[in-house]
């Protein structure tokens, strides 16, 4: 059955690996089941817009076997490997006012299991994110307005863009955003970084403010199936005012994501909430597992940088002679859905042991021990 002519709601449900059993079978028969009951009930004046919201409602969304994408994706840990094949991750932010957020991505993807995290910051704000920890590669070369006369900036951008460009080919995964402020100098250098991503194929996943530069040029990422968007409640909010021209509504979340994906050209969109959303304009699943009732700020700076992991991980395990059956798998979906539900497990984990005063800090030290509880390193 299709919605709007659109997102095939069965076929999506059984071509999916990444959905739980639970959701492909029994719930997917008491939900055509209501349909057809609705249906029959229905008077003969009920208009098709009207069947249409009636369909809308009564499928519920899939819920992603999270655990189970986890333990396939994750690369066993053997002797034979060396420094960097479980991952380089690399971090576009930091500036005078935000230097937390870069630090929380990268340590996270490190805390999870790549190899290696570097930071692309500000000059003023690379000490700062060094002093932090030793285990972060940091790269002082983003530059702000108000350190570059106006006779400079041409000069310098092309300077910005040729010492990044040095390094991204060694990239599995970039993240734009994190800390990365609004400064109309910094933004158009990041985007110019971008934009290089994209013509070598490297995958991006994009939050905070990489989504306000976003949203205030879809060119960035249109058509890019490489690309990862990661917004919070109020950045979704503006991503539809943008795309859409039309407000959140909360009574088709599924077809209004896939919609939202589908105008920007099949981007994947990871929506963030109580439960999170995740599409790519063919499939919506989401992840719901209980996660920490403590909101601190940085959660998602943790998620951006578990979904980069994963998504490296993931489009390994998809070039590695999977099965047939699983060959048109998209690894950024995957990454989502690994991400998402390793943040909330290790959120919980966090809000156990500290409750009210639970810290953003606290939850990345239950990083590694909620990975392990899923998918065991030996």
């Amino acid at each position: 059955m299709k919605i709007n002519g659109g997102f095939d709601v069965a076929g999506g449900i059984e071509n999916c690996m990444w959905l739980s059993s639970s959701s492909t079978s029994s719930a997917l028969r008491r939900q055509h089941f209501l349909i057809r009951t609705l249906c029959a009930s229905s008077t003969p004046q009920t208009s098709h817009n009207q069947m249409e919201r009636v369909h809308c409602a009564s499928i519920s969304i899939p819920e992603a076997d999270a655990e189970g994408v986890i333990r396939k994706i994750t690369p066993v840990l053997d002797r034979t490997r060396h420094k960097g094949q479980a991952g380089r991750i690399a971090v576009i932010g930091g500036c005078r006012e935000y230097t937390g957020a870069p630090y929380f991505t990268a340590i996270s993807a490190l805390k999870i299991g790549a190899d290696l995290s570097h930071v692309f910051c500000t000059k003023d704000a690379a000490t700062v994110i060094k002093s932090y920890s030793p285990e972060l590669i940091v790269h002082p070369i983003l530059e702000e307005s108000y350190s570059v006369r106006e006779d400079e900036r041409e000069t310098v951008s092309s300077y910005i863009l040729a010492e990044v460009r040095k390094w991204l080919e060694r990239f599995d995964c970039i993240v734009v955003g994190p800390g990365l402020g609004r400064d109309p100098f910094l933004l158009n250098c990041v985007s110019d970084i971008m934009r290089h991503a994209r013509q070598l194929s490297i995958p991006i996943v994009i939050d905070a403010d990489g989504l306000y530069l976003v949203t205030n040029n879809i060119d960035l990422v249109r058509g890019n199936s490489l690309a990862v968007l990661t917004p919070n409640v109020m950045e979704y909010k503006r991503l539809l005012e943008k795309v859409l021209n039309c407000d959140v509504n909360n009574d088709n979340q599924s077809e209004q994501l896939r919609l939202l994906s589908q105008k920007i050209g099949g981007v994947t969109i990871l929506r963030k909430g109580k439960e999170d959303l995740i599409s790519d304009a063919k499939t919506v699943t989401k992840v719901s597992t209980f996660g920490s009732p403590r909101r601190c700020g940085g959660q998602g700076d943790i998620l951006s940088g578990s979904v980069a992991v994963f998504t490296s991980w993931a489009r390994r395990y998809v070039m590695s002679g999977i099965p047939s059956s699983e060959t048109s798998l998209n690894p950024l979906i995957l990454g989502c859905v690994a991400g998402s539900v390793l943040l909330r497990k290790a959120a919980l984990r966090a809000f156990l042991s500290q409750k009210r005063a639970t810290l953003t800090t606290d939850i990345m030290e239950f990083l590694g021990q909620s990975l392990e509880e899923i998918c065991p390193a030996e």
